[in-house]
């Protein structure tokens, strides 16, 4: 389930276990057994085509299976990868809506006065630069260590929940600081705040990512 892009992939990789193991195979639209359909009414990432795929006595040929590829870490690595990505793409998410409250609190005049004018307004605007500039040296500190290939899961796992967290916050208050607009098609925050709640769960929960950290803390695996 929600596989993205399963409808117009020209081919899936899937895992699953053998009695060797997990291992990864290359199924291909066509194959006997083998459907996805898309799913449908979404509120969250609306622009992305998100699937079902659905296997009945799929048979593979052997030239389809990775021949290497044997165990969980193959597919975990893959994970690792996409939630680093994932750590850099939600600050421009945060960026965009504390740029547009930050021109409307300039532009949208109360009481005779703009709201960049206040305290509470200001305050509020300092936590969100706080959150962004702290994503933004929790990822390049994740790129320095990728580049020097010392990157560790647990590292990607602790800055993917900072920053996703931290963006979703900031959508969130920055939809509350519009007002009324914040709900309107014409500013970004709300479209922004429900893709979030969205990045927030794929590639692994605020819970899986607490307890990789709380693995490699402790040594312990609580899973």
């Amino acid at each position: 389930m929600w596989i993205t892009n399963g409808t117009i992939a020209d081919i899936a990789l899937v895992w699953a276990m053998t009695d060797e193991g997990i291992r990864g195979f290359l199924v291909e639209p066509g194959m006997r057994g083998f459907e996805a359909t898309d799913i449908e009414r979404k509120f969250s990432m609306r622009a992305s085509i998100t699937s079902a795929l659905f296997f009945d006595n799929v048979r593979v040929p052997a030239e389809n299976v990775l021949p290497d590829a044997v165990g969980l870490r193959y597919p975990l690595s893959c994970l690792t990868q996409a939630r680093y990505g994932i750590c850099w793409g939600v600050i421009g998410a945060a960026q965009a809506c504390f740029q547009e409250v930050l021109d409307h609190a300039h532009d949208r005049v109360l009481f005779d006065r703009p709201l960049s004018h206040t305290q509470s307004i200001q305050i509020r605007l300092a936590e969100m630069s706080r959150r962004i500039s702290t994503s933004q040296l929790l990822a390049y500190r994740l790129a320095s260590l990728k580049d020097a290939d010392r990157l560790q899961p647990a590292q990607v796992s602790l800055v993917k929940w900072h920053n996703v967290r931290a963006a979703l916050q900031i959508a969130r208050d920055s939809r509350d600081m519009l007002g009324g607009s914040g709900i309107s098609v014409e500013y970004t925050a709300m479209r922004h705040m429900l893709n979030l709640e969205t990045v927030i769960t794929y590639e692994g929960t605020e819970t899986v990512h607490q307890l990789i950290v709380g693995q490699a803390l402790t040594g312990v695996n609580a899973f």
